[in-house]
């Protein structure tokens, strides 16, 4: 076993905000799960950090829609690092289509990667925490799109408003056994989301350039620009460290104040 602090799994972390996320907590000394759906990339991210991280960092191959691949992302990290102390249900996609033209499809698909992978995520992590006895801490990503709906990301909205009414209810039903429930929402976020994201809005004639949405939004932003990852880490730090241990239930946006609350 790693001489590590602390087990975590971050899901959706081969890249982005996930990356990030998963980079804080090896910097704070836990050992992390990078456990994600796409091998080649999430080995890789391994194989970068573990030059600096050692054996602290591991890859799991998981689908979050699917229990048993998120429960054997939760084994590994308890083999390896005696433990779950974290888990990030970070794993999250969009799809924009104009409101009228919103389709079951995507939204089955969006739902149930962005609110029932949270839902099996926190259900997963916490029964594992129970287990052990371990008081730890549950993180969801939201986003202001769960607060504020957009209309060409109807269902990415709708599915982030269940994001944050699965942390609210897993933190009534895990208070008993000490374990936190949070979300944080990031805004605009400059990651490989958003540039899908943002030639899917030029495809459908949302916008007429490449970055152009992009930059409407960042309009709304009172800070002047939009997110790296790195500007949500030290939020979500708070969230996993000790000095929110009197929280749960909550949402923290960190979009620079695009969302006011």
């Amino acid at each position: 076993m790693s001489n590590v602090k602390g087990g975590a799994v971050v899901t959706g972390a081969a890249r982005g905000i996930g990356r990030e996320l998963a980079l804080g907590l090896l910097q704070d000394g836990f050992g992390v799960v990078i456990a994600d759906v796409d091998p080649e990339v999430g080995g890789a991210t391994v194989d970068e950090l573990a030059k600096e991280f050692g054996g602290n960092i591991l890859f799991a191959k998981a689908d979050v829609t699917k229990r048993s691949e998120v429960a054997d992302a939760i084994a590994a990290c308890r083999k390896a690092f005696g433990g779950i102390n974290v888990m990030i249900n970070n794993a999250g996609f969009n799809k924009p289509e104009p409101f009228l033209k919103a389709s079951e499809d995507i939204w089955r698909a969006i739902m149930d990667v962005n609110a029932l992978g949270v839902l099996i995520g926190t259900q997963e992590a916490a029964k594992a925490m129970i287990e052990d006895g371990t008081k730890g801490k549950i993180i969801n990503t939201a986003s202001i799109a769960g607060r504020s709906g957009f209309p060409d990301f109807a269902p990415y909205s709708a599915s982030k408003a269940a994001v944050i009414s699965l942390t609210q209810a897993g933190a009534r039903a895990l208070a008993v056994n000490g374990i936190t429930v949070n979300a944080f929402g990031p805004g605009v976020v400059d990651t490989p989301l958003w540039e899908k994201l943002d030639a899917d809005l030029l495809e459908m004639g949302a916008s007429s350039a490449p970055g152009e949405a992009m930059a409407g939004l960042a309009d709304a932003i009172l800070l002047g620009r939009v997110a790296k990852p790195a500007d949500v880490v030290g939020t979500v730090r708070f969230l996993w460290s000790p000095q929110s241990d009197y929280m749960t239930g909550q949402v923290v946006l960190i979009d620079g104040g695009m969302v006011l609350q």
